[in-house]
């Protein structure tokens, strides 16, 4: 350590980043159980046991969010995750270098656009009156779709929005395991009549596999948290039947509410279910002899 003390001094502001935001607030996890009172404090407040969690299991809204988190987490897993791995191997094959980086340009562009923005393009493009799609719509003889207000076209506009920001960034990854695989496994393939199809199939594919399992089960640890920003910037009391997840639910019960105990414990609820879900992945993964997180 004393030899190596400078990479040991460049680790150290993600070390304490770390420790002040994730591990010393661990502590703060006890109101879920109190019933906390700011005034005195989370050790003076009064022990109520699992009430805030039966409270929330009880609610009529329970079944209604665990629903819409589950239904909008498993869209995006089965829509959202494979997408950047499609891109990443029809990118691996193409030979013309302007126009795959083009492409790498045109789709990595949108991750940097703010989620506020997104949202406020969304509500341009899928206006009834003036939206561009709905003007397509009502060109082919179609009535124009209230999207933002449809709860059925919640989920869809979430995630394919989301695909459309993220899908460059996230293939950058794969691409790059991609770069390490050797030309002469792809000569070879050839020589012996292979054509693309065959080679990303028993070539790219197989190499990057490591990779897409990691990713999956880093991907199923987080399953229950769906990004709050967006999901709240474009909900409105037209479409909360769809909307409504354990994200929204907490912020709105916690800061707005100021019911701290009782969001604490529908948050630790979420994390747990997380928890249990990366095990269960993770096993599974070592059970069938794939990579995993240990």
């Amino acid at each position: 350590m004393l030899h190596n003390y400078e990479l040991y001094l460049l680790l150290l502001p993600t070390v304490l980043y770390f420790i002040v935001f994730h591990y010393v607030p661990i502590y703060g996890i006890q109101i879920a159980f109190k019933d906390f009172i700011a005034v005195k404090g989370i050790t003076g407040s009064p022990w109520v046991g699992f009430e805030h969690f039966e409270r929330f299991f009880n609610s009529f809204q329970f079944w209604v969010i665990l629903r819409n988190t589950l239904e909008l987490s498993l869209y995006e897993l089965l829509i959202a995750f494979p997408a950047p791995i499609i891109l990443a191997l029809s990118l691996n094959q193409v030979t013309v270098q302007r126009f795959k980086k083009l492409v790498q340009t045109v789709t990595y562009a949108p991750h940097f656009i703010s989620i506020v923005v997104v949202v406020g393009m969304l509500n341009l493009f899928l206006s009834p009156r003036s939206g561009l799609i709905n003007q397509a719509i009502s060109l082919f003889g179609g009535e124009p779709i209230f999207f933002m207000a449809s709860p059925e076209w919640f989920k869809t506009i979430f995630v394919f929005s989301g695909v459309w920001q993220n899908i460059g960034w996230s293939a950058i990854i794969y691409l790059a395991a991609l770069s390490a695989v050797s030309p002469d496994l792809h000569e070879a393939a050839v020589v012996d009549g292979a054509n693309k199809w065959d080679r990303i199939r028993h070539i790219d594919f197989p190499s990057i596999m490591p990779t897409v399992v990691i990713l999956l089960i880093l991907n199923i640890g987080s399953f229950m948290v769906v990004g709050f920003e967006k999901v709240y910037l474009m909900q409105n009391s037209l479409n909360i039947d769809s909307s409504e997840v354990i994200q929204t639910y907490v912020y709105k019960a916690g800061l707005l509410g100021a019911q701290y105990s009782y969001s604490s414990a529908i948050g630790l609820f979420n994390a747990v279910v997380n928890f249990v879900l990366l095990v269960l992945v993770n096993l599974l993964a070592k059970k069938t002899k794939h990579t995993s997180l240990w």
